[in-house]
């Protein structure tokens, strides 16, 4: 299945890592085959924005290599790590903690970090709040050590304009979020260079009204109105209502919808309570999220439980008058796109041989491939 594109029968010649060809007309007689007993074939997924998976987190250098080798048994061959850095005197040297662990992952593509902050407006699930400061960039750069590739901001930060050139000049890719931004302030952030929206309707709030009866018109406007914008969206039904999906992929099309998990502890994990670092235990239970399991806030949502094959069901399940190979889509080819890599998320010669062959009832992976090599068998 080549996502966006269609669904159909045939085979894929994979060598040193690549797809060499589709539907080859000469197979080396040295080749191994196998074969996928009409199984779906897909490009792997991609997760844009998740800290943690099981019982791991991200933000642990000691376990990223560990999350990143369940990853595959969900489906996944590539995901962006994705850290919320707090202005600490600690802070540089976890960073380049963090970056070092990259490279010696095994499973799933470590692409490079993701980082959620420092410099946001709003706070959500524990961001810290501060101005945008070029002199603090360069110095989250330099202990990234050329592993930053995202970095999410507020487009109304005080200085955040700046931030976003010198992030695009820099090759990292901006990402837009937690904000109650104006139009004019969205509009900035835009011409400035962020162009993707993460966690859309998560911490994302209309101005405030000032006008009694008028509708101020902020970030969700300017999203709409621009041909140049993408967003994602956290697919688990209860951190958005699929009628906002759906809604979103009419208004702007769903070649520009991508999923995401922004998953942590307890994603895909069984039903139960699991223990946290952050003092307190989560409930987990399908379609409902990782709540906080005791105390005060008690059922509130503490993060998001989603696995990225899971994503795709739901959206399968949800748009069932929707092109399977456009669902397919926002898991692979378009957060392929966002970031601008070309040899990912795509059925297609040159692409890298990350592949999903599929069990449809349920959905689940049977095999999984990273650079042609077998990272996860199903053997139940």
């Amino acid at each position: 299945m080549e996502p966006g594109v269609g669904i159909r029968r045939g085979s894929l010649l994979i060598q040193d890592g690549r797809i060499e060809a589709v539907d080859p007309f000469i197979v080396p007689p040295e080749a191994k085959r196998v074969n996928a007993e009409g199984r779906l074939l897909t490009p792997g997924l991609i997760d844009l924005h998740t800290h943690g998976l099981g019982r791991f987190l991200f933000d642990r250098s000691d376990e990223l290599a560990a999350a990143a080798e369940i990853a595959p048994r969900f489906g996944v061959t590539r995901m962006y790590p994705t850290i919320v850095p707090h202005p600490l005197p600690e802070m540089l040297a976890h960073l380049s903690a963090l970056a070092d662990a990259l490279d010696r992952a095994r499973g799933a593509r470590l692409a490079g970090l993701h980082l959620e902050g420092p410099f946001m407006a709003l706070s959500g699930a524990a961001c810290p709040k501060m101005a945008g400061d070029l002199i603090l960039l360069e110095e989250i750069l330099d202990a990234c050590k050329g592993r930053l590739v995202i970095q999410s901001v507020s487009p109304e930060t005080p200085g955040i304009l700046p931030v976003i050139e010198r992030l695009v000049e820099r090759g990292v890719v901006p990402f837009v979020t937690h904000t109650a931004a104006t139009a004019s302030q969205a509009q900035a952030a835009l011409q400035a260079g962020a162009r993707h929206a993460t966690h859309f309707y998560d911490v994302f709030y209309n101005p405030p009204e000032r006008d009694l009866g008028v509708r101020p018109v902020g970030l969700f406007e300017v999203w709409l109105a621009d041909d140049r914008t993408t967003v994602d969206f956290i697919a688990d039904g209860c951190h958005v209502d699929p009628i906002a999906i759906r809604a979103w992929g009419r208004a702007i099309g769903w070649d520009r919808i991508a999923l995401i998990t922004d998953s942590n502890i307890g994603a895909g994990l069984p039903p139960g309570t699991y223990d946290t670092p952050w003092g307190y235990p989560v409930q987990v239970e399908r379609g409902r999220g990782a709540r906080i399991a005791s105390g005060d806030k008690a059922g509130a949502l503490a993060g998001s439980a989603l696995t990225m094959d899971e994503g795709i069901a739901n959206l399968l399940r949800w748009f069932p008058d929707r092109p399977p190979e456009s669902i397919w889509a926002m898991g692979t080819s378009i957060p392929a796109r966002v970031m601008g890599v070309s040899t990912a998320g795509r059925l297609a010669p040159g692409a890298d041989a990350d592949l999903v062959l599929w069990d449809e009832s349920p959905l689940r992976p049977h095999r999984v491939w990273v650079g042609g090599r077998m990272v996860w068998e199903r053997l139940d």
